[in-house]
């Protein structure tokens, strides 16, 4: 059985999904976190797991991977776990409602189904069975049975239990303050009081990872992009799929520090709504502020105007680990031996956290990856900048 010492750094999806993979795989894995399990970003997310929003390249072929690992994930685990997590092949609907957003909307469809994504152009009659509640001012639509959904922090649990039940460990408050290092490679972390030997060190750390990298001397340029969403009170059936304007896909990719919204609309199996969408780079300013809380509720009602009247029981922010460009960050630091990156995706994490936690344990077993990971490597001008 392989021994190697793993510290996987951030109790959040990506790192219980990553001590999961390598705890099978035999390696000795501690995870470490700063709080609690699943309390920062991961409990601040919608529970995304999309295809639908990333055109083709090597993001999407990780969340084509990720996308075909959820549902063996869930048999796999304890069922009371995996009923924690909600797992809900829903499927997602895009729309446009403008003709020049039609046209970007087939257009960017077309070269997703040429990269194997699964996608079905709905008409108007369709659009209103699909989703009765929606705007009739629809110009295109398509649906794509791929997308599901989870509860991030279920989720994240689920795997972080998974992880314990085969022989993972879970210290918490443990904040990660420096690493020790010789002759080139990192050979423990330390935390307050003492020094966590590892053979290799994982930084799952999520918005965190770029203050964690630089404590441990190699620096990666992660920083956080704060995003909001509004919980309406239960509205059964209301809203049926995730259904989000195509706009989205643009606000996901744009560079800019600005305020960005788009309207994503979404239930729950408990049955409130959750309405999103905001990205703006704020640092770690966790202010929720009422005009941009506004401006999500202004975009969701103009695709639902039931939503108008509808009851909003709380908003909430997070942040996500944003890395210029666009891409996750997977591999080993080419600066200090041992330390492996597995972060920077964003609003994607929950969903590409299982593609990304496999790809890592092959890496480190020397297997073959189930794709290229070229893309998401150190060593590229983004990620050292």
């Amino acid at each position: 059985m392989n021994r190697t010492r793993v510290v996987v750094i951030g109790a959040g999806i990506v790192g219980a999904a990553c001590a999961r993979e390598l705890t099978l795989a035999g390696f000795d894995v501690l995870v470490l976190d700063r709080g609690r399990p699943a309390g920062g970003t991961t409990s601040h997310g919608e529970g995304n797991i999309l295809v639908s929003d990333k055109g083709p390249g090597a993001e999407l072929a990780l969340a084509q991977l990720s996308a075909r690992l959820w549902p063996r994930l869930m048999a796999e685990v304890e069922p009371r776990a995996a009923a924690a997590t909600e797992y809900d092949p829903k499927g997602g609907i895009v729309v446009a409602t403008t003709e020049a957003g039609a046209a970007v909307l087939l257009a960017f469809a077309e070269t997703q189904a040429a990269a194997g994504v699964r996608t079905e152009l709905l008409d108007a009659a369709a659009v209103a069975a699909a989703e009765p509640a929606l705007t009739r001012e629809v110009t295109a639509a398509v649906r794509y049975p791929e997308d599901a959904q989870v509860q991030p922090a279920g989720a994240a649990l689920a795997l972080l239990g998974s992880a314990l039940h085969h022989g993972a460990r879970l210290r918490t408050e443990a904040e990660v303050t420096g690493a020790r290092t010789q002759g080139g490679r990192i050979t423990g972390v330390r935390v307050p009081g003492e020094v966590v030997e590892a053979d290799v060190v994982v930084n799952a750390a999520g918005p965190w990872s770029g203050l964690v990298s630089a404590r441990l001397g190699a620096p990666i340029a992660v920083r956080p992009r704060r995003g909001e969403v509004l919980v309406t009170t239960p509205m059964p059936g209301v809203v049926r799929h995730k259904v989000y304007d195509a706009d989205y896909v643009g606000a996901v990719g744009a560079g800019s520090g600005d305020l960005q919204t788009s309207a994503v609309v979404e239930s729950t199996a408990g049955g409130t709504i959750l309405i999103g969408s905001s990205r703006r780079r704020v640092g770690f300013d966790d202010t929720i502020r009422p005009d941009v809380l506004g401006a999500i509720a202004a975009k969701a009602v103009r695709l639902f105007p039931a939503l108008a009247d509808a009851a909003v029981m709380r908003a909430y922010g997070g942040f996500r680990p944003y890395v210029d460009d666009h891409l996750p960050v997977l591999g080993e630091d080419p600066r200090l031996g041992n330390l492996w990156h597995a972060t920077g995706h964003e609003g994607a994490g929950i969903g590409l956290s299982v593609g990304t936690a496999r790809l890592l344990r092959e890496l480190l077993t020397g297997e073959e990856p189930s794709m290229p990971v070229e893309e998401f490597t150190v060593d590229r001008p983004a990620v050292l900048a």
